[in-house]
């Protein structure tokens, strides 16, 4: 009486009644035990059907299995689509002037500082003695300034979009060659263009003046043959990195560019390898770019061998005087050997790049050299050799993106796996958790019956084989244990 009392009292908590294992299979929703689990002896179709429910069973775990590895691989397809705006903001476009110092605006103290850079010959045959030449220490960005091609002297003229623009609508930037100029760079204030085709951008003409380039008396890191100009199409939110990213645009030619906008959108860790947005900012600058990457790791590696920067480098410190020349040619080379290690510059999630179609034509042409001679007042000859026009338009007001997008996520993974769930064994969530339940059942009779657990699972497989498991009576007050031996 004790025992069936304390059996009441333990069983308060679990009052389902246990079924048995025929009956739960003819109720269950898996497909299949129901022709397994049946009263009676176990037979050659019960046999059959239990191969053929494992078979199913293994293919289903098999195909869940592959589905599982292909999502933890992340894998990512590249959409491209076209879309049209009825006006799209205009790029930046930056310019430079291959030779960085006009011959005629250098001192004296100037050739004698720029010896390294320029190459060119002392004033006199005995060459300059510091004891005979007490010049001031250089700076090097008051030179790049006072002695750097000077826009307002380059501009012949400049249209965009039909409207005359000036030297006021170009901001100076110092690059690798000296003083540059930037046009619509600031992107509060940019320029838009509302139709696309040539005559609907930007159109300029310059004046290399190739009579102020430098004359070459020995070649230097610093050395160029060239006569042109530089230039890089880019975004606003970019530096230029123009003597890496530029194009060089000749004299004597009329240059067309036709852009094509393309805005690329990329996916972070685990399905890609982009700088998130939400990194903290990079320094120096508003936003993060590979251009401004790079610019910052050349002024890293400059200030840790050099102890000074460039002109064009970011930040406060004091700029390399030409004595230091040498040290960060030397710096910059070892540094683009190993930029890899010591420079990883991570893609950012999104960004604007410029596809570019060039073609040109010869200028002046001979009914127009006379013209163009009385309007600037000058030769013929000069204009062949230093006028060139240059005109950057949009193709058409339309842009790609081109996106990377996830090929497979969790949606996809539950679908699958329920898919093949359903198709090998007809089983869902819900029959899942008809399993647990039924589980459950089992364990709690074992509680309730005070069999060990070992026990308790030898006599449930026991069950499950003859088939005789039997009922056990609702009414908790007559229950009695039974321990079976094996």
């Amino acid at each position: 009486m004790r025992r069936g009392q304390k059996a009441k009292e333990v069983g308060g908590n679990c009052t389902p009644p246990v079924k048995d294992l025929a009956r739960f299979a003819n109720s269950c929703s898996l497909h299949g035990i129901n022709h397994i689990f049946v009263s009676g002896r176990l037979g050659i179709r019960q046999t059959l059907w239990a191969l053929a429910f494992l078979t199913s069973l293994v293919l289903f775990l098999y195909q869940a299995a592959k589905c599982a590895i292909s999502y933890l691989e992340h894998p990512h397809v590249t959409a491209l689509n076209e879309e049209a705006t009825p006006e799209m903001v205009f790029p930046a476009v930056t310019i430079c002037n291959i030779n960085r110092f006009r011959f005629s605006a250098l001192t004296d103290a100037d050739i004698y500082h720029l010896a390294n850079l320029t190459g060119l010959p002392p004033k006199n045959k005995d060459g300059h003695k510091p004891t005979d030449l007490m010049y001031p220490a250089p700076d090097m960005q008051d030179i790049f300034n006072r002695t750097g091609h000077q826009l307002e002297e380059m501009l012949m003229s400049c249209n965009f979009s039909g409207q005359n623009c000036s030297v006021e609508d170009f901001s100076v930037v110092y690059t690798r060659y000296g003083k540059c100029y930037t046009f619509n760079g600031n992107k509060t204030t940019s320029r838009k263009s509302k139709q696309g085709g040539m005559g609907n951008g930007l159109e300029i003409m310059l004046d290399i003046q190739q009579d102020e380039y430098l004359p070459i008396w020995r070649e230097t890191n610093e050395t160029s043959l060239e006569a042109g100009i530089r230039v890089q199409i880019h975004s606003q939110d970019e530096p230029p990195y123009i003597h890496q990213l530029g194009f060089g645009v000749s004299p004597g030619f009329q240059t067309f560019v036709s852009c094509q906008e393309q805005r690329l959108t990329y996916l972070p860790q685990p399905w890609g390898n982009c700088r998130s947005t939400s990194k903290e900012k990079f320094p120096g600058y508003d936003t993060y770019s590979i251009s401004a990457c790079r610019l910052l790791c050349e002024t890293n590696e400059v200030l840790r061998v050099c102890s000074c920067r460039m002109v064009h480098m970011p930040g406060t410190a004091d700029i390399c005087p030409p004595s230091k020349i040498n040290c960060v040619d030397k710096a910059l080379a070892q540094l683009q050997k190993n930029s890899r290690d010591t420079c990883p510059c991570e893609t950012p999630c999104n960004l604007t790049r410029y596809g570019k179609e060039l073609s040109m034509v010869k200028i002046p042409s001979k009914g127009s050299a006379r013209y163009l001679s009385r309007k600037y007042d000058k030769s013929e000859d000069y204009i062949r050799d230093n006028f060139l026009v240059l005109d950057i338009f949009f193709e058409a007001l339309n842009y790609e993106t081109i996106e990377q997008k996830k090929a497979y996520d969790v949606a996809g993974l539950l679908g699958d796996i329920g898919g093949q769930m359903g198709l090998f064994i007809g089983a869902s969530i819900l029959t899942v958790l008809e399993i647990l339940d039924y589980i459950y059942e089992v364990q709690c009779l074992c509680k309730h019956t005070h069999i060990s657990q070992s026990q308790c699972e030898i006599r449930t497989s026991c069950d499950i084989i003859s088939n005789n498991y039997q009922l056990l009576s609702s009414t908790r007050n007559q229950f009695q244990p039974t321990i079976v031996t094996i």
